[in-house]
C-alpha cells in the first residue's frame, strides 16, 4: 500500500522538495520551476485535446501537399504538350518534304501534256464546284455499288 507522504511524479519532478532545500528561496524556485513544467505538460496536453484545431492543421497540411502535386502534374502536362506539338511539327515538316518530292517525281516523269490538261480540269473544277461534286459523288456510289458485287453482295 502507498504511503501517502511518498513522492508523487508529475513530469518528472516530485511534490516533495529536492534533497538539499536550503532556506525559503531556494523553496521558492524550485516551486517556480515546478509550476513552470506543470504548465509546459498543461499547454501539451491542450494542444493534444485540440482535435478541431489539429484536424485544421492536418486539412491546410493537405491541402498545400494536394496543390504542389497539382502544380507538378500541370508543369508535367504542359512539358508534354510541348513535347507533342515538336513532333507533330516535325512529323508535319517530313510529310511536306516528302509530297514535296513525289510532286517533283510525277511532273518529272508525267509529259507535259497531260500535266496541261490536269491543270485545266482542276482550275475549271475551282471555278464550277458544284460539277465536280457531283461527279465525285458519283464516282464514290460507283465505287460502293462494285465493292459490294466484287465482295458477293447484290
Amino acid at each position: 500500500m502507498k504511503d501517502t507522504n511518498d513522492p508523487v511524479e508529475i513530469g518528472g519532478a516530485s511534490d516533495k522538495p529536492a534533497a538539499g532545500a536550503e532556506g525559503p528561496e531556494e523553496l521558492r524556485r524550485q516551486i517556480e520551476e515546478t509550476r513552470s513544467q506543470l504548465g509546459d505538460t498543461v499547454e501539451e496536453l491542450a494542444a493534444k485535446a485540440d482535435v478541431k484545431g489539429r484536424a485544421k492543421a492536418r486539412g491546410a497540411e493537405l491541402k498545400d501537399k494536394a496543390s504542389e502535386a497539382g502544380h507538378t502534374v500541370q508543369g508535367k502536362a504542359a512539358q508534354a504538350g510541348h513535347v507533342v506539338q515538336e513532333k507533330a511539327t516535325e512529323a508535319g515538316h517530313v510529310v511536306q518534304e516528302k509530297a514535296t518530292r513525289a510532286g517533283h517525281a510525277v511532273q518529272e516523269r508525267v509529259p507535259q501534256p497531260v500535266l496541261n490538261a490536269a491543270t485545266a480540269v482542276v482550275q475549271a473544277g475551282l471555278r464550277n464546284p458544284k460539277p465536280v461534286l457531283i461527279a465525285g459523288a458519283g464516282v464514290v456510289v460507283a465505287a460502293g455499288l462494285l465493292r459490294r458485287r466484287h465482295n458477293g453482295h447484290r
